[in-house]
């Protein structure tokens, strides 16, 4: 049974129930070279086999008010923050809350104990390729403390793949956060950094002499995608059997790159976009500003390529991380070319002829830093939020988008626009902080941050 043969409705039901389908969407099968209605184009584009049994996530929404008290004061100044675990999505949650303003957050932090969400949803679409084409081993890559490494590590164990890590720099004293997630999950290998500098030569060099050996196999994660649009299965690979595991069989190799920033990473933030996009949820017609963190940008990017192709009037503001305005446009433009050309769209309109302009506005963190600082104040905002709603972010990530989110919905109160915080996880990065943590009698606390080679307190 293909969801082809269902109508919209019906395809967007399975979709929400599940529904695995093993046929691959072809560029030139099932895309008619006219305009698709919402669920039509849902339909062919989410017709595929996922590793998230559902697209489900739990949505709250965070109220902002002005504390009474004179001493209320943190990070944050004398706003008190209230989760409410079941918000309204009616009309009239506008007009309830008109003189208090608040925004929706996305709980993808709940989606799984040890993988982050915006990894989860990443690896949604693309394991199942990695499975369909009969690997048995996954090379990827990433820094010490990578939620990216430590998410492929777990969720490949859980398939009955082996994974192996190749980390940045030394191996750390004490194994903690993500670090220690991936050595306990997966076959971890720390590479010297004038190595890993070169990350093609070292993946390809792992894989094939450390990994497959003479009888094995060794394919790019981005080769397996591409092909799965022209032939069923991979020209190396042969489809998964029960011998996929037996130790005398030839190892079948995929390499993923670092971060899983590529195309087929789109794929389940699209589908968290149209779960979200319900009737009884945010649905398509209410305006909304959409916050997340940015790492790599990829799930940002996600986010307004759903919004994009369905026709919902959200807004997309990342806050960036780990690079500058022009190194995250160009990947913007990479990951959008790559998703037009493997998925056909150029042949519809669905407003794609319009992300030349971009469909992703980034933006500077409220307080600008070097990546991998931590600031006076942060960890204490951190603390704030998970005492006053249960929350609990991480300094190098999701505070600032907790704090944009913040910004944003104070100047949004008074207007039909809603902000949205997109939850991404990275909680596991506090336990990493912990190794370099020092509790003065004060209370304060004071994180010694280790680079190797160099030792510094911020």
């Amino acid at each position: 049974m293909k969801l082809q043969g269902l109508s919209g409705r019906d395809a967007i039901t399975a979709m929400k129930n599940g529904f695995h389908s093993a046929q691959l969407l072809k560029p030139t099968q099932g895309l008619a070279k006219v305009k698709l209605s919402s669920e039509e184009f849902a339909s062919k584009l989410l017709d595929r086999r996922w590793a998230l049994p559902g697209p489900d996530t739990k949505i709250h929404q965070i109220m902002l008010s002005q504390s009474q008290e004179r001493d209320k004061g943190g990070p944050f100044g004398n706003i008190s923050m209230l989760n409410n675990t079941q918000p309204s999505f009616g009309d009239d949650m506008i007009a309830k809350n008109d003189q208090n303003s608040s925004f929706y957050i996305v709980r993808d932090d709940l989606l799984h104990p040890f993988v982050n969400g915006n990894k989860a949803r990443k690896l949604d679409g693309l394991l199942p390729l990695i499975e369909d084409h009969s690997v048995t081993d996954v090379v990827t890559c990433g820094g010490c403390q990578s939620a990216h490494a430590a998410a492929v590590a777990v969720s490949c164990a859980e398939r009955g793949l082996k994974s192996h890590l190749l980390l940045r720099g030394e191996q750390p004293e004490i194994l903690t956060g993500y670090n220690l997630i991936s050595t306990m999950y997966g076959n971890v290998k720390y590479v010297p950094r004038s190595l890993y500098a070169n990350r093609e030569i070292m993946l390809q060099t792992h894989a094939k002499h450390l990994v497959s050996g003479n009888s094995g196999h060794v394919v790019w994660f981005n080769d397996i995608f591409e092909s799965s649009f022209t032939t069923q299965t991979s020209s190396s690979f042969v489809q998964m059997d029960a011998n996929r595991s037996a130790e005398n069989s030839p190892r079948k190799v995929a390499i993923l790159n670092e971060g899983a920033g590529d195309a087929a990473a789109l794929l389940g933030v699209i589908r968290l976009v149209w779960y979200l996009s319900q009737s009884h949820l945010l649905g398509k017609e209410r305006a909304m500003r959409f916050v997340v963190d940015a790492g790599t940008g990829t799930t940002a990017v996600g986010l307004g390529l759903g919004a994009l192709c369905f026709g919902l009037p959200w807004e997309v503001t990342a806050i960036m991380l780990a690079d500058t305005v022009d190194g995250y446009k160009q990947q913007e433009r990479r990951l959008v070319s790559d998703f037009k050309r493997c998925f056909g769209f150029h042949l519809i309109d669905h407003g794609l002829n319009e992300v030349d302009h971009g469909i992703v506005k980034w933006v500077e963190r409220c307080h600008p830093r070097k990546f991998g600082k931590v600031l006076d104040g942060e960890v204490e905002a951190c603390q704030q939020i998970a005492q006053q709603t249960g929350i609990l972010v991480d300094p190098m990530y999701t505070l600032a988008a907790w704090e944009m989110a913040t910004l944003l919905s104070e100047k949004e109160a008074k207007e039909a626009v809603k902000v949205v915080m997109l939850h991404t996880g990275g909680t596991l990065g506090m336990f990493g902080l912990a190794q370099r943590c020092i509790v003065k009698p004060s209370n304060q606390l004071v994180f010694w941050c280790h680079l190797w080679t160099d030792t510094w307190i911020v």
